[in-house]
């Protein structure tokens, strides 16, 4: 748990943001309290992702079927808001620490403990199970100890991450380590895909690392579909359980049913006993969440309509950032669109959706001038400048790029410079007066101008040089043209009547030739492509 930083968020939905928790391939965690006082994980989807249309279908999807997920063992999802930019999801929130930090901090389970263990996650993914959803990412970070047991979180989050290629390509779906070989292998991975990941869970938490050893991802991948696992560490009475779970066909492994009576009956009547220093952290944690909740954090400020005709457009505002603008000799400085910061950087173009001045108003350095929102968030725009508003440029619900001049602040009575705006009309003609340039130069070539012809004699270093035969005239004429220019001639001289047998040279390098090589390099009857050497020339 970390503080927050300057460009976090403060609110998501009715969320008050607190703290971050982490981040992951979905996006990142923060400490969020209800307007009722609730405390819970809000977390926040990445921007590549929420601007892929497959993922938000997908996301929709997934969010709806997790939302009727219960039982004791899992993190219920609360709150969702599959439409926002970005989408957000709000579970509840365990100040606990997660299965991969105890046993980084307090070693490996005992025998007891790694089968109360086994217990409590089979039950919750059976819970997840009978709601159609499977987890598909199990792993000790997603597995979080609180006092009374277990929880399991993230559920379906994986099946969402999967609609996007480039995720897929990149690895970023499911821990390579606790990954079952069909998910390896691109096949649909059921809830046997989740009995395998338990398995392997269990085998972490009972040694430390995972049961098919660590090193690069490739030979991970490997070792998961082609080797056995190493359970030699594994306690005796939890090793055949944990090895049925690792079989490497689907049906070969224990149902989740199956897999928790039989924790159970090696769990003993006392359920999880957790390490002393894992309690430690538990209750480390609760008191932060409690002295971070119980900080008085002041209500945002109300925001009423300048008249019943005209109310403010409603603004998630999540940063101010200052305009760019430098004075000029007659006292005015020019207003344009900043870069926009943080979550919203590397946006190109922003929507104006509110003007805090109008034109005649006296505006202060840093004093909001405008409210702009983009896809990546939205920002208030402040004052470059002390002044007085004289022009705007972009009224409410226009696009404007990032840098382009949206108004202008001065002197009462200074004089306003124009900005210049291409319009489409112009646009149109300078699109037709090039094409009708193209279309003249490749009428000249096609012609065979003279205006780019010379004898051989002009030919300078970096020039096409040629030796023309029309077909049924053994009379040749040299002549020398700019490359591009011979390029295309020969690129349109393709009918049987303009057939040219092309000798050609490039006087580049200028490289001095021997006696016996001046002259052709091939047979007269060769007939050439444009740029091979045939002919070599002393520098000029």
């Amino acid at each position: 748990m970390r503080e927050l930083l300057p460009a976090d968020p403060r609110e998501v939905g009715p969320y008050r943001l607190l703290a971050r928790l982490g981040a992951g391939g979905m996006g990142e965690v923060f400490l969020g309290r209800s307007p009722g006082g609730r405390t819970v994980a809000v977390k926040v989807v990445r921007q590549e992702l929420a601007e892929d249309v497959q993922f938000r279908l997908r996301f929709k999807r997934e969010v709806e079927a997790a939302r009727r997920v219960g039982g004791f063992y899992t993190a219920q999802v609360v709150d969702a808001d599959t439409e926002a930019v970005p989408p957000w999801l709000v579970t509840s929130y365990i100040p606990g620490p997660s299965l991969r930090e105890a046993v980084v901090e307090c070693g490996p389970f005992s025998s007891e403990a790694l089968a109360a263990l086994g217990a409590g996650l089979a039950e919750g993914l059976k819970a997840i199970h009978e709601c159609g959803v499977v987890h598909r990412d199990l792993k000790p970070g997603n597995v979080i100890l609180a006092d009374d047991g277990p929880r399991v979180i993230d559920f379906g989050i994986a099946r969402a991450l999967d609609a996007t290629s480039q995720l897929t390509r990149t690895g970023a779906i499911g821990t390579p380590a606790y990954m079952s070989p069909e998910q390896i292998r691109g096949q649909e991975a059921g809830p046997a895909s989740d009995v395998f990941c338990l398995a392997a869970v269990l085998a972490y938490a009972a040694t430390g690392k995972g049961p098919f050893g660590d090193g690069p991802t490739e030979a991970v991948i490997y070792r998961v579909v082609h080797d056995e696992p190493d359970l030699s560490r594994i306690p005796a009475d939890l090793a055949p359980l944990v090895a049925a779970g690792l079989a490497k066909a689907p049906d070969e492994r224990p149902g989740i049913t199956e897999f928790l009576g039989r924790c159970a009956a090696l769990a003993g009547p006392d359920g999880l006993r957790l390490p002393d220093g894992v309690t430690e952290l538990i209750k480390e944690r609760t008191a932060r969440t409690k002295a971070l909740t119980a900080r008085s954090v002041p209500p945002p400020p109300m925001r009423l309509p300048m008249s019943p005709e005209e109310p403010p457009a409603p603004v998630r505002i999540v940063q101010q950032v200052r305009a760019t603008g430098q004075k000029t000799a007659l006292g005015y400085t020019p207003v344009a669109l900043p870069w926009l910061p943080g979550k919203t950087a590397g946006a190109r173009r922003a929507r104006i959706v509110r003007w805090h001045k109008q034109v005649g108003d006296d505006v202060a350095v840093d004093e909001p001038l405008i409210d702009v929102s983009s896809v990546r968030g939205d920002t208030v725009i402040t004052s470059p400048a002390n002044g007085t508003l004289l022009a705007v440029y972009r009224n409410n619900g226009t696009s404007a790029r990032i840098g382009s001049v949206v108004a202008g602040i001065g002197t009462p009575g200074a004089k306003v410079p124009r900005v210049r705006r291409i319009r489409t009309d112009r646009l149109a003609l300078l699109g037709l007066g090039c094409a009708l340039a193209v279309t003249l130069v490749v009428g000249l070539v096609g012609a065979q101008s003279s205006l780019f012809m010379g004898g051989i004699d002009a030919a300078r270093e970096g020039d096409c040089v040629a030796q023309e035969y029309p077909e049924g005239n053994r009379n040749a004429d040299w002549f020398t043209q700019p490359c591009v220019f011979m390029e295309l001639r020969a690129f349109l001289s393709d009918s049987s009547e303009d057939k040219y047998y092309s000798k050609v040279l490039y006087r580049d390098p200028p490289v001095k030739c021997s006696e016996s090589a001046k002259g052709w390099s091939e047979s007269d009857d060769h007939e050439a492509e444009v740029g091979d050497m045939v002919l070599c020339l002393e520098p000029l």
